[in-house]
């Protein structure tokens, strides 16, 4: 094969996530623009603090974006890829240019707190998870707590926490406590918002049963749910009785029904439940089921 034709497909496949991403940074602007801002409400990380410091000094918002961000594409470039720190300045540079693009769009809404978060975090969620699902971010401070978590004794979460709750108190000195709490509620749900969009709506989980029936258990998955499963020797360590161990993997939908295979067939069954981040290969797609 040429180096012209490998070097296509690639090609094609940088355009179109950027083109996500790109989309990602206008919606994702668009409820920054058209519903949290006009209402007093920001965003947690440096968008967040962005937003602050338009409003106190009246910078525009997409310079404050593209400027507080280069450190942390940096940061991104060393700690993750050079890929990721491409995708992640076109999503920045088109979250900015949108914030421009948009700032004198009217409000969809307007006063109502509640509806103001919860759309708001929607918008916003949906437009940072489709850049993160194609290999970018709109906002740098998840890159500082992911090298923070290298040097300090606390987990990557515990760090976005921490340092959102540090934007949330800058906010509150100018959209007020208020402002903040609200900036904090629409924060949670973009959040909640981006993990649907990056791992989508079914997602799968892995069931590990030990049981003394492992068969029929086998048997009556496959029939009933149409999924394949494994088994492998396991030791008890206090009676080191032998059982088998049997793995599972199924879509969120399927979780009450294997639920009440396991009941019926083995109700002494212990059953360890996991989140499954993506599947691939073998044969993951469901027969049909007559």
């Amino acid at each position: 094969m040429s180096k012209e034709k490998k070097r296509k497909p690639n090609i094609v496949k940088f355009l179109s996530k950027s083109i996500l991403i790109i989309l990602g940074g206008l919606i994702a602007a668009y409820g920054l623009e058209a519903v949290l801002i006009p209402n007093n409400v920001s965003d947690g990380g440096v968008t967040g603090l962005s937003i602050v410091g338009s409003q106190l000094f009246g910078i525009p918002l997409g310079v404050l974006i593209a400027i507080i961000n280069i450190p942390f594409v940096w940061l991104g470039y060393k700690q993750i890829g050079k890929s990721f720190a491409i995708y992640s300045v076109i999503g920045i540079a088109s979250l900015a240019i949108g914030t421009a693009l948009m700032h004198h769009v009217p409000a969809i809404i307007e006063g109502d707190t509640l509806l103001v978060t919860v759309v708001g975090g929607v918008i916003l969620g949906f437009g940072m998870g489709l850049a993160l699902r194609n290999g970018g971010a709109l906002d740098g401070i998840d890159m500082l707590a992911v090298l923070l978590s290298k040097k300090l004794p606390f987990g990557t979460s515990d760090l976005i926490l921490f340092l959102n709750l540090f934007v949330f108190i800058v906010v509150s000195t100018v959209f007020g406590l208020q402002g903040a709490i609200l900036s904090g509620i629409a924060y949670f749900i973009a959040s909640k918002v981006i993990h649907i969009v990056e791992e989508g709506l079914s997602g799968s989980k892995t069931f590990k049963i030990i049981t003394s029936h492992p068969e029929v258990m086998v048997e009556t998955i496959r029939d009933r749910l149409g999924r394949s499963a494994t088994y492998k020797d396991a030791y008890g360590g206090y009676s080191n009785e032998l059982f088998k161990e049997i793995t599972c993997v199924i879509n969120r939908l399927e979780e009450s029904k294997i639920k009440e295979i396991i009941q019926e067939i083995d109700p002494h069954a212990f059953v360890t439940v996991y989140d499954v981040a993506e599947v691939k290969g073998g044969n993951f797609r469901k027969r049909d089921i007559h």
